[in-house]
This record gives C-alpha cells, structure tokens and sequence, in this order.
C-alpha cells in the first residue's frame, strides 16, 4: 500500500483534481442523481478552469493526498468571518483509496490550516450515507439542512453538519 502525504496543490494538479473528482462523483451519486447530471455538475464545478480560482483565493486552503504517482484524495475549505468560521467545501477521496485514513488525514489538515477557526462546517449529500458516517465520526453534528448544496440555486437538498475546533 502506498502512503499518502497532504500537501498544497498546485496549477500542475488541477487535471487530476479534476478527474479524480468525476471518478469520486461517479462513483458516489450516479446512483443519487443519474450519470447525466453528475457528468452535468463534474463539467460545471470541477472543470479545470473552475478549480484554478480557488489556488489563489484568500482565506482558502486546497489541498491534495499525493504518494508520488497519483492523488487519492483532495480538500477545499476557505474561512469567513474573522477566519472564526471554515466552510469544508469538498472533500473526496477517489473510491479505491477509501478506507485508508486519507480522508481523515485531509480533514485534520484542514482544521489545522485555520488556526482562529471556533467552527468547522460541511454540507453532505443525506443519500450519500458514507459520507453522512465519516463526519459524524469524526465529531460533525447534523445543526441544519439546505436546498442549495454546492451552489446557490443548485437544487441539490444536504444536510449541514458542524464540529467546533479550538
């Protein structure tokens, strides 16, 4: 088994961040929403020229479970009021590295990324149960739902979990 290391992405990541977020996506909501809108979505947000913004975006941090030849994993987080509040905007680890401590490993970074932050925040698709059982063990409570996950306007229903940091 290989071992991952979290670091910063960069520009020459951007293309694997992409695919291994259609395969993440695929393999998780095909079943939720239906191959064409999850292929509708993955060409929307995790495009190449979406995901370059957020390298340079204040207040963020992009990161991504390297070993050398691939990536298995990827987080984004970006902070607002004050830095007191993170919003984890994604975290996914691609389907054959699950279970490995990778998806941990980026959520710890994470957390650690944002010294000032009291809150931790994620917003989780409810049908995506393992999703729902990685936060809630790793201390996240369910404090709200919403119809717009993802994106204003989306239509995709989650429910928001938080875990207090600091």
């Amino acid at each position: 088994m290989s071992r991952f290391f979290v670091r910063t992405a960069g520009v020459k990541d951007l293309g694997a961040v992409s695919a291994l977020l259609r395969e993440t996506w695929h393999a998780t909501y095909d079943a939720i929403y239906g191959p064409e809108r999850v292929a509708e979505i993955t060409a929307s947000w995790h495009s190449v020229e979406a995901l370059r913004p957020r390298l340079t975006r204040p207040n963020s941090e992009f990161l991504v479970a390297d070993d050398g030849t691939r990536l298995a994993g990827m987080a984004y987080a970006g902070a607002s009021g004050e830095g007191r509040s993170v919003a984890l905007h994604q975290l996914y680890v691609r389907p054959d590295c699950q279970g490995q401590g990778i998806g941990a490993d980026l959520l710890s970074e994470i957390a650690g990324c944002f010294p000032l932050a009291r809150v931790l925040r994620v917003e989780v698709e409810e049908a995506n149960t393992a999703a729902v059982a990685f936060y809630r063990h790793a201390g996240f409570a369910l404090v709200g739902r919403t119809d717009a996950c993802g994106t204003p306007g989306s239509g995709l229903p989650a429910a928001i979990y938080e875990k207090p940091l600091g």
